[in-house]
C-alpha cells in the first residue's frame, strides 16, 4: 500500500513538470507561422498534435474562451486534455497554455463552462467572478476492467478569466450507477427556476439535472429514446432558448450529435425544437433534423454569456470514420467557422439556420471577381491564384448548376444544384488525396433543399485550404466537408444548366490568413 501511495505521489509530481514543459511551448509556439500542407489559414487548428471536441465555450470580459479536447504528445487520438485558446473577435485566436490535465479520476473529456456571476459555488473568496467548467471524467482503469461506471463529471475554477484552473477537491460531482456511455456536460443559468441546469448524454438519450451551487446536482428528467436518430451514440447535447425570427415566439433548441448515423455517414448533429418549463424537455418532433449535411461537422456546441445574446457556435471539422488518418503530419483537425445560429419558422416548421458570424466579412480583403453574369445553358471558367483561401457569393432564380474547382494535378471537387432531385450535392471523390481510408472519398454527400422553397437562391462558398463550407439562404441549408488537394485548385468553372435563368456571380474574395 505504501509503495502504491509513493508511486501515486511521484506520477503526480511527474505530471506537474509535465505540464509546466507544455505550458511553455504551448506559449513559444505562439507566434507560429502556420505555413504546412493543408494548414488552414482561417479556421482555427492547433499548433501542433491532435484535437477534436470544442469544450467549455463562453464569452467572459471581453474574451472568448475556446477550450477543446487535445492530445499533447500525438496527432491521433490520446489520453485528453483540455487546450485553450482566446480570442476578441471570434475570428483571429492566440494560443494559451493546456487548461485541464488528466488526474487521478481520470482523462478530462468533454464539457463546458459558465460564468458564475452570483459566485453560487463559492469558489470566489475575496470579489473574484469564477469561470467554472464541468467536464466528463473518463476513467481508462475502469473501462479497461469492463466496468460500466467508468464516466463521471467533474468541474473546475478559475479566478482569473480562465488563465490558470484548480480543480474542486469533493469531484466527481455527478457519479455514475453504471451507464458506460455517460458523458458531455452542457450547463447554463436558467433564470426562471434560479437554478443551473446540466444536459449530458447517456448512450441513447440525455439527461437532464439542476443545481443550486454547480456541485450537487438532482436528475429531473430524461430525453429522446424514442425521439430522432438512433444510428449511433449521442453525443454533445446543448439546449437552450432561441426567438423565432420576425416574431417574439421563443422555443427551445437541443442539438445532439450522434455518432454513428449521419445522414452521409459516420458522424453529425441532429436537432429537436421544443419547449423547457425548468424540469422537462418536451418536443413533438419524431424524425430527425440535422444541422450540416456535409460529413466535417461533429461535437459542436454553443457559448455561454455572449454579450448581446447571440446563439454562437463552432463545431470539430472532422469525422470520427476517418479523424485519425487525415493526411497532416503536425496537426490534426480544425474547427468550423464560428456560426450564428437562427431560429426560422416555416409554416407549422421549425428550422435553426446556421451561417457565419458577420465577423467572418472582414477577412474578405479582396474583390478578385464582382458582379459577373453566367447566362442560361453557358459556362464560364475563371482562372485564380488564391482561389484555394476565398469566399464565393453567388445569387440566382436557378437551382440547377455545377461548380467545378480543379487544378493542375487533375483534382476536382464538384458542387452541385439538382433542381430535379431538389439536392445540393458535394462530390470529393476526386478532390486530391482521398484513399487514405475507404469512407473519405467513395460517395457523393447529398442535402436536400426543400427548404429553400421557390424563394430565389444565395449561396456563400467558403474555401480553405483543407475544407469547403456550403451555405444556402443564410444557413437554411449547411454543407462541411474536408478536401485535401495534391495542389491549390487554381480554376473554378461554373456550368448554368438552367434555360431560363442568369446566375450572378455577386463575389469571389480573397480570405486574409488569421495567424
Amino acid at each position: 500500500m505504501q509503495g502504491k501511495l509513493i508511486f501515486g505521489l511521484m506520477s503526480l509530481m511527474l505530471l506537474g513538470c509535465k505540464e509546466s514543459d507544455n505550458q511553455k511551448k504551448e506559449v513559444q509556439e505562439m507566434q507560429q507561422s502556420y505555413t504546412e500542407q493543408f494548414r488552414p489559414q482561417y479556421h482555427f487548428s492547433p499548433s501542433e498534435k491532435w484535437m477534436n471536441d470544442p469544450n467549455g465555450l463562453v464569452y467572459n470580459e471581453g474574451i472568448y474562451h475556446l477550450f477543446y479536447q487535445y492530445y499533447p504528445d500525438d496527432i491521433v487520438w490520446g489520453p485528453m486534455h483540455w487546450g485553450h485558446a482566446t480570442s476578441t473577435d471570434m475570428v483571429h485566436w492566440s494560443h494559451k497554455p493546456i487548461a485541464l490535465y488528466p488526474d487521478e479520476n481520470g482523462l478530462i473529456f468533454s464539457g463546458s463552462a459558465v460564468v458564475d456571476k452570483n459566485n453560487t459555488s463559492g469558489f470566489a473568496k475575496n470579489g473574484e467572478t469564477p469561470l467554472v467548467a464541468i467536464f466528463t471524467y473518463h476513467s481508462m482503469e475502469g473501462e479497461k476492467a469492463g466496468r460500466t461506471d467508468f464516466q463521471t463529471q467533474g468541474i473546475a475554477y478559475s479566478l482569473d478569466n480562465g488563465d490558470t484552473w484548480e480543480k474542486y477537491e469533493g469531484n466527481p460531482v455527478i457519479g455514475n450507477s453504471g451507464i458506460k456511455d455517460f458523458r458531455d456536460p452542457k450547463v447554463f443559468w436558467h433564470e426562471p427556476s434560479q437554478s443551473w441546469i446540466l444536459t449530458l448524454v447517456a448512450g441513447d438519450h440525455a439527461k437532464l439535472y439542476a443545481s443550486k451551487n454547480l456541485k450537487e446536482w438532482t436528475h429531473l428528467s430524461d430525453f429522446g429514446k424514442d425521439q430522432g436518430a438512433h444510428g449511433g451514440v449521442w453525443e454533445c447535447p446543448d439546449l437552450f432558448p432561441l426567438q423565432v425570427e420576425g416574431s417574439s415566439e421563443e422555443k427551445w433548441v437541443l442539438l445532439i450529435s450522434i455518432n454513428p448515423g449521419a445522414p452521409n455517414g459516420g458522424s453529425g448533429t441532429q436537432y429537436f425544437v421544443g419547449d423547457f418549463d425548468g424540469t422537462k424537455f418536451v418536443s413533438d418532433q419524431q424524425e430527425p433534423q440535422w444541422l450540416d449535411y456535409g460529413t466535417d461537422n461533429y461535437a459542436g456546441v454553443t457559448y455561454n454569456n455572449t454579450p448581446n445574446g447571440d446563439r454562437i457556435f463552432i463545431g470539430w471539422m472532422s469525422n470520427w470514420d476517418y479523424a485519425r488518418d487525415t493526411p497532416t503530419e503536425k496537426w490534426r483537425s480544425a474547427m468550423t467557422l464560428p456560426r450564428q445560429l437562427k431560429l426560422i419558422k416555416q409554416g407549422e416548421d421549425y428550422v435553426v439556420a446556421n451561417a457565419p458570424l458577420h465577423q467572418v466579412d472582414d477577412l474578405a480583403t479582396n474583390v478578385v471577381v464582382e458582379n459577373t453574369e453566367v447566362a442560361p445553358e453557358k459556362t464560364q471558367t475563371f482562372t485564380l491564384d488564391g482561389l484555394q483561401q476565398s469566399r464565393i457569393k453567388l445569387s440566382t432564380m436557378a437551382k440547377d448548376f455545377r461548380m467545378i474547382f480543379s487544378n493542375e494535378a487533375g483534382d476536382e471537387l464538384i458542387l452541385e444544384m439538382d433542381a430535379k432531385s431538389q439536392t445540393l450535392i458535394v462530390d470529393r471523390s476526386n478532390s486530391g488525396m482521398v484513399d487514405f481510408q475507404k469512407e473519405f472519398g467513395n460517395k457523393k454527400h447529398v442535402a436536400p433543399i426543400a427548404v429553400l422553397r421557390d424563394d430565389p437562391l444565395d449561396m456563400e462558398i467558403y474555401l480553405d485550404q483543407s475544407s469547403v463550407e456550403v451555405f444556402l439562404n443564410g444557413g437554411l441549408v449547411a454543407m462541411t466537408d474536408q478536401i485535401f488537394p495534391n495542389e491549390p485548385y487554381t480554376i473554378l468553372q461554373l456550368e448554368n444548366r438552367n434555360d431560363e435563368e442568369k446566375i450572378t456571380i455577386m463575389a469571389i474574395e480573397h480570405m486574409a490568413s488569421i495567424w
